[in-house]
């Protein structure tokens, strides 16, 4: 088992320049710089991926499109790869829709995962969806002996830190502090009894050591990226 599970964020979008709260699908476009880091990304690998896959939001496809032409790959979109959805909170900008976003994603990354988004998902149902379509590129590809390959995933950040601090133990606190900016990726390698090991975050790697001082709600009311 020796290929790896990429799962990259999106290129920046309209709604990131805007600092909107765009999670229902389809969504905001790629800004041109967004189009020009979904290159950059692709350049950047160290390996040629042998699958390319990509929620159903436009600005993950249209990141996809552009990595598939330097990687000469055809994209494949699955359902449930989509961002949190934040339900009454979408489209929304201001400083009190962030804070109140913020502060539900610290309570899942810190174990109260039933806890909803107003009028929006739970943190289980973000892992419900979005874990089996893992679960099954990992069943079909990644557990056979014969696959030695990259498996990217373009996705969304908020969902990728979620998914990834659960799947590979990482510490929630680890996962509020380190955001992903647009394109940068966690790396998971699939190891025994079906378990993951999480090799890089953004550009750190192992060990991934709790963050006692973190504070979500600041870092993105001050960075202007909440979903990252």
């Amino acid at each position: 088992m020796s290929g790896r599970l990429i799962l990259v964020r999106h290129g920046q979008s309209h709604a990131n320049v805007e600092r909107r709260l765009d999670t229902r699908p389809p969504g905001e476009a790629l800004t041109d710089l967004g189009r020009e880091q979904a290159r950059r990304f692709a350049s950047g690998l160290l390996r040629r991926p042998a699958l390319l896959a990509h929620s159903l939001a436009r600005r993950a496809a249209e990141t996809a499109a552009e990595i598939a032409a330097a990687a000469r790959l055809g994209p494949l979109p699955f359902d449930g790869l989509h961002e949190v959805q934040v339900g009454e909170l979408e489209n929304r900008s201001d400083d009190e829709a962030i804070t109140e976003f913020e502060s539900i994603y610290e309570r899942w990354q810190r174990g109260d995962l039933h806890v909803p988004m107003p009028g929006g998902e739970t943190g289980d149902e973000v892992l419900d969806r979005y874990v089996p379509v893992l679960t099954q590129l990992r069943m079909r590809y990644l557990d056979d002996d014969a696959w030695q390959d990259d498996i990217v995933v373009v996705s969304h950040g908020a969902a990728i830190r979620l998914v990834s601090a659960v799947l590979a133990g990482v510490d929630g606190t680890f996962a509020l502090d380190h955001h992903l900016a647009n394109t940068e990726s966690v790396v998971l390698t699939p190891v025994t009894d079906g378990r993951w090991s999480c090799v890089q975050w953004g550009t750190r790697t192992p060990p991934f050591y709790p963050e006692p001082d973190a504070d979500p709600v600041r870092d993105a009311l001050e960075s202007g990226d909440p979903m990252g």
